[in-house]
């Protein structure tokens, strides 16, 4: 059997038409944007008719539309540049116990500056609760930063009751929405987001390609000192191969298709645990299986084996799963996903995988790996019996 790759939450493959789509590009529009003879302006028209295709996706303006390398980025400079903007109005920022690294490294850098951040904490299910979201809002709140789904385990945020409780506060927010863009339905105008950060690699597009969606009313200083491109918000020669192909990732993903991929990946969940309590695996789901989750992503506890030694044999078998965010994975650290939610002592923290589903996984393929863990748990389990 061809090796099967269950990292999508990691990265995701290009699809064909993104490939098509960039080396196209790659080809035939390689002039500078920001130049004005017709190298430029042809450069110039499809960057801006992918801007267009992009603001779209999520009920924005064109103008709204900032690229950038990808969601590190993004993030980094939707958190920073609003905190060097506002500090005059206050230094407290809220997040949430469960943010990416590159949400929660440059609060951790704010931190170190005087700057005051409240982590809301959550339940075993991998949710917040409103109730502390609003004991934690302050007069002097500046920014609220939380992500729209989890990369670990799939659950979901109240994004739209936050912006809801957000809207007549002088608190600006952003959600980090890298895992959500493409699969759940993203309005920032109905959900009332001031910034939103994505990356084109999960989606089936190219790496090192992003945006921040920022609305029109906020300002801030470039976080990339150099030219004026981008409308003066982010110094540097756009990459047109990349931003064309990263609209044509997005222009497939119609909101049909979104449903779709989400009721699909929600039935490989299932499938999975099905199969695995077939097989008798003690098995618990990290978190829960909802329809209102992130379905692509399923993060598990295999009882008494450690998360080195199954990926391990996994990677042996063919089969690449993650123990967690990839942009950690090469770190001795727990969890930070895990542990705010079961806590430091929980077996769960050295104990789980996670496993993710993409455009290209088939059911054929969730049967193989469901028989690969069976047979992996029964074999250690055989050699813990015979020791």
């Amino acid at each position: 059997m061809e090796p099967v790759y269950l990292d999508n939450a990691a990265t995701t493959p290009m699809s064909k038409e993104v490939i098509a789509e960039m080396t196209d590009k790659m080809n035939n529009v390689w002039g500078n944007a920001s130049t004005t003879y017709s190298f430029g302006r042809t450069a110039h028209t499809v960057m801006e008719n992918s801007r267009q295709i992009i603001a779209d996706s999520i009920n924005a303006k064109s103008a709204e539309i900032m690229f950038t390398s990808g969601g590190s980025e993004s993030d980094n400079t939707a958190i920073m540049q609003t905190a060097i903007a506002r500090q005059s109005l206050g230094k407290h920022i809220i997040t949430t116990a469960i943010e990416h690294q590159a949400v929660l490294r440059p609060l951790h850098y704010l931190e170190q500056r005087g700057f005051e951040v409240s982590y809301l904490p959550v339940d075993q299910d991998g949710n917040i609760a409103l109730s502390d979201f609003k004991r934690a809002l302050r007069d002097d709140t500046i920014l609220v930063t939380i992500m729209m789904g989890n990369n670990e385990v799939g659950s979901t945020m109240p994004i739209h009751e936050i912006g809801e409780l957000l809207k007549d506060h002088q608190a600006w927010f952003h959600t980090d929405a890298v895992q959500a863009y493409g699969l759940l339905d993203i309005d920032v105008k109905r959900d009332h987001i001031d910034m939103l950060s994505t990356s084109a690699h999960k989606i089936n597009g190219p790496k090192m390609i992003g945006f921040l969606y920022r609305r029109q009313e906020i300002s801030f200083p470039s976080l990339i000192k150099g030219g004026d491109q981008e409308d003066k918000r982010r110094a540097g020669t756009e990459n047109i191969p990349a931003i064309a192909a990263f609209a044509k990732a997005v222009a497939v993903i119609t909101s049909q298709e979104k449903a779709a991929r989400q009721q699909k990946y929600f039935d490989f969940k299932q499938q999975i645990m099905t199969g695995l309590h077939q097989n008798k695996i003690p098995v618990e789901v990290n978190g829960t299986i909802a329809t209102t989750n992130l379905n692509h992503v399923l993060n598990i506890w295999l009882k008494g084996i450690s998360t080195y030694v199954m990926q391990t044999n996994l990677d042996l078998d063919g089969f690449a799963i993650s123990g967690g965010s990839a942009c950690t994975a090469g770190s001795l650290e727990p969890s930070h996903v895990l542990t705010a939610m079961y806590g430091a002592d929980s077996p769960r923290i050295s104990e789980s995988i996670r496993i993710s589903f993409g455009r290209y996984t088939t059911s054929e393929q969730i049967n193989a790996f469901v028989q690969s863990v069976s047979q992996i748990v029964q074999r250690l389990a055989s050699k813990k019996e015979v020791s």
